[in-house]
């Protein structure tokens, strides 16, 4: 019975001794395996952000395609445009909506556009990054766009009766300011119903501020973009309002897609006290930070429009305001971009915008592909979002505004 005993006794610590180096065992090729993943996860992390492109070979494909083509393509060849549709493709494998490359005339347009001045129908566009739809966001006061009756909200499917397919807003712009002859056929989805629309291409002149004074004092200033001209057009705008009694101030961005990010910057420094306005970190996590001085603020109560095409700059304006506690952001959750680009421009006239870091509030939020949420949700109805110029009586974000400064 002891011997059996002793052997029973002797089968568990063996059992146990074999369990524990099967543990031991299973541990270790855990702990490597581990390892290997984490390897394997740090080169794949190396190859996402490095691109490495080997560059004879592409080269040497390029020359056997253009053999190829040269050998049996049938069809007129602009070599121009072959050429800056390589460059294209090469930024659109970055799969960011944000990064493109421009050809000379594109980079001549956006620079025109983000000055306030330039050729055109008169409409804010912004393209959908998840459909790649491309729609109407604002059309401007005595613009041919609203003379045509182009409205917000409207779905720009083709031009001239030819569908763009996947192109990206910017080659889009370039052909609406582009295209032969003065008037052009914006082909249009509204309501499940197809449209068309012939609008004449002219010079505009928008002014990115427009401002008035409401009622019990309350001063209101809208801004459409951030552009090189709007600085001094606030400052303007500002001015002429407190010249008028301005006590409170209500000021609208909804609508608005962006803009330059010194000029977002400079406006807040006008508004509030000494303090991080918004800063950035690229992709080594270098930290650049924008601040307010104390020279200028503005002591009084304040509350800011926005909605889901607030966008960009817009959002650095608004969260610059929240996390400050300036005032009461009134509407609905913004579009969500948190990212920051740079044009870079090439010798040869031609460029490329590039995504380079994201933005964060004065408070650390990151609020890329989130936005940013108003502290009073107030909704408009789908009929007053396609109005061009909507009344204060019918809109119910003004509204909410001014009952809240009312009772500030």
């Amino acid at each position: 019975m002891e011997k059996d005993g002793k052997f029973v006794k002797g089968m568990v610590c063996g059992a146990a001794l074999t369990l524990a180096c099967m543990a031991l065992t299973v541990n270790f090729y855990r702990l490597r395996l581990n390892w290997n993943l984490k390897e394997l996860t740090n080169q794949t992390a190396e190859q996402e952000t490095e691109l490495d492109l080997n560059t004879r070979a592409v080269g040497n494909k390029i020359a056997q395609l253009q053999e190829l083509i040269n050998e049996s393509f049938l069809g007129d060849i602009d070599t121009q445009q072959v050429e800056d549709a390589i460059y294209s493709g090469m930024l659109e494998g970055l799969d960011d909506p944000y990064s493109e490359y421009y050809s000379a005339e594109e980079l001549q347009r956006i620079s025109e556009s983000s000055s306030g001045e330039y050729s055109g129908i008169g409409v804010t566009l912004t393209q959908d990054p998840d459909t790649g739809e491309i729609y109407v966001v604002m059309c401007f006061p005595d613009t041919p766009a609203v003379e045509a009756g182009l409205q917000p909200g409207d779905v720009i499917w083709g031009v001239n009766g030819e569908e763009i397919g996947d192109m990206s807003l910017a080659d889009l712009v370039a052909r609406i300011k582009s295209e032969p002859g003065e008037k052009i056929i914006l082909n249009l989805h509204r309501d499940g119903e197809t449209l068309e629309a012939a609008v004449e291409r002219r010079d505009i002149q928008v002014p990115t501020v427009s401002s008035r004074m409401l009622e019990e004092g309350i001063g209101y200033i809208r801004i459409l973009e951030f552009d090189s001209v709007t600085v001094e057009q606030f400052e303007k705008a500002l001015k002429e309002l407190k010249d008028q009694g301005m006590e409170k101030l209500l000021v609208d961005v909804r609508d608005n897609p962006g803009g330059v990010l010194q000029v977002v910057c400079d406006i807040l420094d006008e508004l509030l006290p000494e303090g991080l306005l918004v800063y950035t970190e690229d992709k080594d996590g270098q930290r650049t930070e924008h601040f307010s001085d104390e020279e200028h603020q503005l002591d009084m109560p304040m509350a800011v429009l926005i909605n889901e095409n607030s966008a960009s700059a817009s959002e650095i304006f608004a969260g610059a305001i929240h996390d400050f506690d300036a005032g009461t952001l009134v509407g609905t959750t913004t579009f969500g971009k948190g990212v920051v680009q740079r044009v870079y421009d090439f010798t040869d006239g031609t460029g490329v915008k590039l995504t380079i870091a994201k933005y964060y509030t004065p408070d650390g939020t990151d609020i890329h592909e989130k936005g940013i949420e108003p502290d009073v949700q107030v909704e408009l109805s789908e009929e007053a979002k396609q109005k061009v110029a909507l009344e204060d009586a019918e809109d119910l974000q003004l509204q909410e505004a001014l009952r809240i400064l009312k009772e500030e």
